[in-house]
Protein backbone atom coordinates (compact mmCIF):
# COMPACT_ATOMS: atom_id res chain seq x y z
CA UNK A 1 0.00 0.00 0.00
CA UNK A 2 1.16 3.54 -0.76
CA UNK A 3 -0.25 6.59 1.03
CA UNK A 4 0.75 10.15 0.09
CA UNK A 5 2.22 11.86 3.15
CA UNK A 6 3.44 15.39 3.81
CA UNK A 7 5.08 17.23 6.68
CA UNK A 8 3.90 20.79 7.13
CA UNK A 9 5.24 23.34 9.61
CA UNK A 10 2.19 25.24 10.82
CA UNK A 11 1.86 28.76 12.23
CA UNK A 12 5.10 29.88 10.62
CA UNK A 13 6.37 30.85 7.19
CA UNK A 14 9.86 29.47 7.87
CA UNK A 15 10.82 25.80 7.52
CA UNK A 16 11.85 24.06 10.74
CA UNK A 17 9.91 26.39 13.02
CA UNK A 18 6.24 26.47 14.02
CA UNK A 19 4.57 23.14 14.71
CA UNK A 20 5.16 20.19 12.35
CA UNK A 21 2.27 17.90 11.48
CA UNK A 22 2.16 14.89 9.18
CA UNK A 23 -0.76 14.79 6.75
CA UNK A 24 -1.91 11.57 5.08
CA UNK A 25 -4.30 11.69 2.12
CA UNK A 26 -6.45 8.56 2.13
CA UNK A 27 -7.69 7.60 -1.33
CA UNK A 28 -9.32 4.51 0.20
CA UNK A 29 -10.27 3.23 3.63
CA UNK A 30 -7.54 2.49 6.18
CA UNK A 31 -7.65 -0.25 8.81
CA UNK A 32 -8.46 1.33 12.17
CA UNK A 33 -5.28 0.18 13.91
CA UNK A 34 -3.08 1.59 11.13
CA UNK A 35 -4.01 5.19 12.00
CA UNK A 36 -2.30 4.88 15.38
CA UNK A 37 0.61 2.84 14.03
CA UNK A 38 1.35 5.49 11.40
CA UNK A 39 1.09 8.33 13.94
CA UNK A 40 3.47 6.48 16.27
CA UNK A 41 5.86 5.90 13.36
CA UNK A 42 5.80 9.59 12.35
CA UNK A 43 6.39 10.58 15.99
CA UNK A 44 5.19 14.16 15.55
CA UNK A 45 2.78 15.79 17.99
CA UNK A 46 -0.01 15.03 15.50
CA UNK A 47 -0.58 13.09 12.33
CA UNK A 48 -3.71 14.05 10.38
CA UNK A 49 -5.70 11.70 8.15
CA UNK A 50 -7.79 13.36 5.43
CA UNK A 51 -10.35 11.02 3.90
CA UNK A 52 -12.92 11.24 1.12
CA UNK A 53 -16.51 11.08 2.35
CA UNK A 54 -18.23 9.81 -0.80
CA UNK A 55 -17.35 7.74 -3.86
CA UNK A 56 -16.28 10.06 -6.61
CA UNK A 57 -14.86 12.69 -4.23
CA UNK A 58 -11.67 14.33 -5.41
CA UNK A 59 -8.94 16.04 -3.38
CA UNK A 60 -8.74 18.80 -6.00
CA UNK A 61 -12.44 19.49 -6.61
CA UNK A 62 -14.40 18.38 -3.53
CA UNK A 63 -15.04 20.84 -0.70
CA UNK A 64 -15.76 18.52 2.24
CA UNK A 65 -13.55 15.82 3.77
CA UNK A 66 -13.29 13.71 6.89
CA UNK A 67 -10.40 14.54 9.22
CA UNK A 68 -8.93 12.70 12.23
CA UNK A 69 -5.89 13.51 14.37
CA UNK A 70 -3.58 11.16 16.26
CA UNK A 71 -0.68 11.82 18.60
CA UNK A 72 1.97 9.10 18.94
CA UNK A 73 -0.15 7.74 21.81
CA UNK A 74 -3.84 8.32 21.04
CA UNK A 75 -6.55 9.92 18.93
CA UNK A 76 -7.46 13.48 19.98
CA UNK A 77 -10.77 15.35 19.52
CA UNK A 78 -9.26 18.58 18.14
CA UNK A 79 -5.96 19.72 16.68
CA UNK A 80 -5.62 23.18 15.19
CA UNK A 81 -2.13 23.01 13.71
CA UNK A 82 -2.76 19.67 11.96
CA UNK A 83 -6.00 21.12 10.54
CA UNK A 84 -4.03 24.08 9.21
CA UNK A 85 -1.51 21.61 7.76
CA UNK A 86 -4.27 19.53 6.13
CA UNK A 87 -5.80 22.61 4.53
CA UNK A 88 -2.35 23.63 3.28
CA UNK A 89 -1.84 20.28 1.56
CA UNK A 90 -5.24 20.54 -0.13
CA UNK A 91 -4.89 24.19 -1.15
CA UNK A 92 -1.19 24.29 -2.07
CA UNK A 93 -0.29 20.78 -3.21
CA UNK A 94 -3.60 19.36 -4.46
CA UNK A 95 -4.54 22.82 -5.80
CA UNK A 96 -8.05 22.49 -4.40
CA UNK A 97 -10.26 24.90 -6.29
CA UNK A 98 -12.72 25.75 -3.50
CA UNK A 99 -12.54 28.97 -1.51
CA UNK A 100 -13.58 27.16 1.68
CA UNK A 101 -12.86 23.56 2.71
CA UNK A 102 -14.97 21.87 5.39
CA UNK A 103 -13.59 19.11 7.60
CA UNK A 104 -15.94 16.70 9.39
CA UNK A 105 -14.27 15.89 12.74
CA UNK A 106 -14.86 14.73 16.30
CA UNK A 107 -15.29 18.43 17.16
CA UNK A 108 -17.94 18.99 14.50
CA UNK A 109 -17.47 20.76 11.18
CA UNK A 110 -14.35 22.92 10.92
CA UNK A 111 -13.84 25.28 7.99
CA UNK A 112 -10.59 26.51 6.45
CA UNK A 113 -10.16 29.32 3.93
CA UNK A 114 -7.30 31.20 2.35
CA UNK A 115 -6.90 34.91 3.09
CA UNK A 116 -3.83 36.48 1.45
CA UNK A 117 -0.82 34.48 2.69
CA UNK A 118 -2.61 32.96 5.68
CA UNK A 119 -5.00 30.05 6.13
CA UNK A 120 -7.88 30.86 8.47
CA UNK A 121 -9.45 28.14 10.63
CA UNK A 122 -12.98 28.47 12.00
CA UNK A 123 -12.74 26.72 15.38
CA UNK A 124 -14.96 26.28 18.44
CA UNK A 125 -14.39 28.83 21.22
CA UNK A 126 -14.12 27.29 24.68
CA UNK A 127 -14.94 29.20 27.86
CA UNK A 128 -12.98 28.85 31.08
CA UNK A 129 -14.11 28.89 34.71
CA UNK A 130 -12.19 29.84 37.86
CA UNK A 131 -10.28 26.86 39.26
CA UNK A 132 -9.57 26.38 42.97
CA UNK A 133 -5.83 26.10 43.59
CA UNK A 134 -6.06 23.39 46.22
CA UNK A 135 -7.58 20.94 43.71
CA UNK A 136 -4.56 21.17 41.39
CA UNK A 137 -1.87 22.45 43.73
CA UNK A 138 0.56 19.60 43.13
CA UNK A 139 0.30 20.02 39.36
CA UNK A 140 0.82 23.81 39.57
CA UNK A 141 3.89 23.24 41.74
CA UNK A 142 5.28 20.78 39.20
CA UNK A 143 4.63 23.22 36.35
CA UNK A 144 5.74 26.61 37.65
CA UNK A 145 7.42 25.97 41.00
CA UNK A 146 7.37 29.06 43.19
CA UNK A 147 6.51 31.52 40.42
CA UNK A 148 3.62 33.88 41.09
CA UNK A 149 0.32 32.74 39.55
CA UNK A 150 -2.11 35.57 38.81
CA UNK A 151 -5.08 33.53 37.65
CA UNK A 152 -6.12 29.90 37.34
CA UNK A 153 -8.86 28.71 34.97
CA UNK A 154 -10.24 25.40 33.75
CA UNK A 155 -11.95 24.52 30.47
CA UNK A 156 -14.25 21.54 31.11
CA UNK A 157 -14.98 21.03 27.40
CA UNK A 158 -11.31 20.49 26.59
CA UNK A 159 -9.95 19.41 30.00
CA UNK A 160 -7.32 22.11 29.70
CA UNK A 161 -5.96 23.95 32.74
CA UNK A 162 -4.92 27.58 32.12
CA UNK A 163 -2.23 29.01 34.40
CA UNK A 164 -1.68 32.76 34.04
CA UNK A 165 1.63 34.00 35.42
CA UNK A 166 1.96 37.40 37.07
CA UNK A 167 2.04 40.40 34.72
CA UNK A 168 5.34 41.31 36.39
CA UNK A 169 7.11 38.60 34.37
CA UNK A 170 8.65 39.26 30.94
CA UNK A 171 8.28 37.04 27.88
CA UNK A 172 11.86 35.83 28.36
CA UNK A 173 10.91 34.30 31.72
CA UNK A 174 8.24 32.16 30.06
CA UNK A 175 10.62 31.17 27.25
CA UNK A 176 13.41 30.17 29.63
CA UNK A 177 11.29 28.17 32.08
CA UNK A 178 12.57 24.62 32.50
CA UNK A 179 9.41 22.52 32.60
CA UNK A 180 9.56 18.78 33.29
CA UNK A 181 6.19 17.83 31.85
CA UNK A 182 6.78 14.13 32.54
CA UNK A 183 6.31 14.93 36.23
CA UNK A 184 2.78 16.19 35.52
CA UNK A 185 1.59 12.60 35.13
CA UNK A 186 2.14 11.73 38.78
CA UNK A 187 0.95 15.16 39.97
CA UNK A 188 -2.38 14.83 38.12
CA UNK A 189 -3.69 11.35 37.43
CA UNK A 190 -7.43 11.82 38.05
CA UNK A 191 -8.28 12.37 34.37
CA UNK A 192 -9.47 15.95 35.05
CA UNK A 193 -6.60 17.58 33.11
CA UNK A 194 -5.45 16.55 29.62
CA UNK A 195 -3.48 19.70 28.76
CA UNK A 196 -1.78 22.51 30.68
CA UNK A 197 -1.43 26.05 29.32
CA UNK A 198 0.99 28.53 30.87
CA UNK A 199 0.21 32.04 29.67
CA UNK A 200 1.41 35.59 30.15
CA UNK A 201 0.04 38.99 29.18
CA UNK A 202 1.85 40.64 26.27
CA UNK A 203 3.81 43.87 26.43
CA UNK A 204 2.47 47.10 24.96
CA UNK A 205 6.00 48.55 24.91
CA UNK A 206 9.60 47.38 24.69
CA UNK A 207 11.25 45.02 22.24
CA UNK A 208 8.50 42.39 22.45
CA UNK A 209 5.57 44.74 21.83
CA UNK A 210 2.89 43.71 19.40
CA UNK A 211 1.69 40.41 20.87
CA UNK A 212 -1.35 40.50 23.12
CA UNK A 213 -0.37 37.36 25.01
CA UNK A 214 2.17 34.55 25.13
CA UNK A 215 1.81 30.90 26.03
CA UNK A 216 3.37 27.46 26.25
CA UNK A 217 1.40 24.19 26.15
CA UNK A 218 2.08 20.78 27.69
CA UNK A 219 0.07 17.58 27.20
CA UNK A 220 1.99 14.55 28.51
CA UNK A 221 -1.37 12.87 29.23
CA UNK A 222 -1.78 12.33 25.47
CA UNK A 223 1.89 11.67 24.74
CA UNK A 224 3.02 15.24 23.94
CA UNK A 225 5.45 16.69 26.49
CA UNK A 226 5.43 20.19 24.94
CA UNK A 227 3.55 21.14 21.79
CA UNK A 228 5.33 23.85 19.75
CA UNK A 229 2.25 25.82 18.57
CA UNK A 230 -1.26 24.75 19.51
CA UNK A 231 -4.45 25.82 17.76
CA UNK A 232 -6.72 23.97 20.19
CA UNK A 233 -5.11 25.67 23.19
CA UNK A 234 -5.77 29.03 21.53
CA UNK A 235 -9.45 28.11 21.21
CA UNK A 236 -9.32 28.34 25.03
CA UNK A 237 -6.83 31.22 25.31
CA UNK A 238 -8.82 33.35 22.86
CA UNK A 239 -11.88 33.24 25.10
CA UNK A 240 -9.88 34.06 28.24
CA UNK A 241 -7.74 36.90 26.88
CA UNK A 242 -10.61 38.49 24.95
CA UNK A 243 -12.44 38.78 28.26
CA UNK A 244 -9.35 40.05 30.09
CA UNK A 245 -8.23 42.56 27.46
CA UNK A 246 -11.62 43.61 26.07
CA UNK A 247 -10.46 42.78 22.54
CA UNK A 248 -11.81 40.57 19.75
CA UNK A 249 -8.80 40.89 17.45
CA UNK A 250 -5.54 39.65 18.96
CA UNK A 251 -2.07 38.53 17.97
CA UNK A 252 -0.58 35.68 19.97
CA UNK A 253 2.84 34.05 20.15
CA UNK A 254 3.57 30.57 21.52
CA UNK A 255 6.97 30.64 23.17
CA UNK A 256 8.19 27.11 22.54
CA UNK A 257 11.70 26.51 21.23
CA UNK A 258 10.36 26.47 17.65
CA UNK A 259 7.83 29.26 18.26
CA UNK A 260 4.82 30.32 16.23
CA UNK A 261 2.40 33.20 15.70
CA UNK A 262 -1.41 33.10 15.57
CA UNK A 263 -3.82 35.81 14.42
CA UNK A 264 -7.08 35.62 16.37
CA UNK A 265 -10.50 37.03 15.61
CA UNK A 266 -13.54 36.25 17.77
CA UNK A 267 -16.63 35.81 15.64
CA UNK A 268 -20.18 36.93 16.38
CA UNK A 269 -21.43 33.32 16.24
CA UNK A 270 -19.51 32.22 19.34
CA UNK A 271 -16.60 30.70 17.42
CA UNK A 272 -13.09 31.92 16.69
CA UNK A 273 -11.04 32.43 13.54
CA UNK A 274 -7.40 31.48 14.04
CA UNK A 275 -5.07 32.28 11.16
CA UNK A 276 -1.54 31.15 10.50
CA UNK A 277 1.03 30.66 7.80
CA UNK A 278 2.63 27.37 6.73
CA UNK A 279 5.81 25.89 5.29
CA UNK A 280 5.68 22.52 3.51
CA UNK A 281 8.92 20.65 4.21
CA UNK A 282 8.37 17.06 3.09
CA UNK A 283 6.47 15.23 0.34
CA UNK A 284 6.51 11.47 -0.08
CA UNK A 285 4.75 8.14 0.35
CA UNK A 286 4.22 5.71 3.16
CA UNK A 287 4.88 2.25 1.71
CA UNK A 288 3.88 -0.91 3.55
Amino acid sequence: MQIPIFTVDAFTNRPFSGNPAAVCLLENGLDEDLHQKIATEMNLSETAFVRKLRPGDDFTKSSCFGLRWFTPASEVPLCGHATLASAAVLFHIQKNTNSVITFVTLSGELKARQVANHIVLDLPLYVTHPQALQEVEELIKAAVGDMTVQDLRYSPDTKKLLVRLSDAYERSVLEEMQVSAQHFLSAENTGKVKGLIITLKGNSSGKDKGHDFYSRYFAPWVGVLEDPVTGSAHAVLSSYWSEQLGKKEMLAFQCSRRGGELKISLRNDGRVDIAGQIAIVLKGYLTF
